[in-house]
């Protein structure tokens, strides 16, 4: 799932190709709003709120979307916009001003209410790691006094906003805490570490086209534990595992090294877990953010 820092990117290339120019074209493909038409509209900005995007327009609407696993927005030049966008049967919203096309392909929601009700949407959720309101001490207190692993409590956007899998498992191998230590008894201490942490990580990786934990762009060597179960940890030489935490539905996947962080989480098996493509570059380690 995309992260803070992706949909944040996401949000500002939108902006960029959409705010202060009139819609020409719009096609909202989602049952509810099918028939709801944006054209002649000016498009006021648009932001991210955590993991969702809002899409303001004139009269007082957003378009708001999430993009759950799989969705994108993609951004096309108007003139000449290949038929072949329109035919997509991946196409769920089509928003064209005069010079560019906004085309979200996959999204997992995308709704349109009055501007004044965006918080029925995104009302729930705390401090936004990347916005203009960030505060860090109420993300430290929502996750200070949860009781759920630190983890999963990291991965609540209930608590701070933006945090994803890949974000959560690097922050917490950086500072050596362990997945499924309960976060009320971490320590006030450990949880700001591991707050002020996760949003160095996001707010670096904002600015950047490669999500990078090590310090390096190269996409083998850019994470130090995410997604590299059954490699060595480039700390320790120690085999980097993968174990589920969080509570059905709920259940996210969490890349750790049991010898940096405290020993094999409550939900591994311990059973050898076979390396996910190339090595390379494993003892490569760069600067961490």
């Amino acid at each position: 799932m995309p992260e803070g820092d992706t949909v944040w990117r996401t949000a500002s290339r939108l902006h960029q190709a959409l705010a202060g120019r009139e819609i020409v074209e719009s096609d909202l493909r989602w049952p509810e709003i099918a028939t709801a038409d944006l054209t002649g509209r000016t498009t006021l900005e648009v932001v991210s709120r955590g993991k969702h995007v809002l899409h303001r327009v004139e009269g007082g609407l957003t378009l708001h979307s999430h993009l759950r696993m799989e969705g994108q927005w993609r951004v096309e030049a108007t003139p000449g916009l290949p038929t072949r966008w329109r035919r997509n049967p991946q196409l769920r919203a089509l928003v064209a001003g005069p010079d560019w096309t906004a085309l979200g392909l996959r999204l997992g929601m995308l709704d349109l209410v009055p501007t004044a009700r965006e918080g029925d949407l995104v009302g729930h959720l705390g401090p936004d790691v990347l916005g203009p309101d960030w505060d860090a001490a109420r993300a430290v207190e929502n996750v200070a006094r949860s009781h759920a692993p630190i983890g999963e409590a990291l991965l609540d956007q209930r608590n701070l906003a933006g945090v994803g899998t890949m974000w959560c498992a690097e922050t917490l191998f950086l500072e050596r805490v362990p997945p499924w230590t309960p976060a009320d008894e971490a320590g006030r201490e450990t949880v700001e570490r591991v707050v002020a942490r996760a949003h160095r990580l996001i707010d670096n990786g904002r600015r950047n086209a490669v999500q990078t934990s090590t310090g390096s762009t190269r996409l083998d060597e850019a994470h130090y534990v995410h997604a590299r179960s059954g490699r060595p940890c480039r700390r320790c030489g120690e085999t980097v595992r993968v174990a589920m935490i969080g509570r059905a539905p709920q259940e996210r996947t969490m890349f750790y090294c049991p010898r940096c962080q405290g020993g094999l989480g409550p939900t591994d098996d311990g059973r050898p877990q076979a390396p996910l493509g190339s090595n390379r570059g494993a003892a490569r380690t760069r600067r961490s953010y």
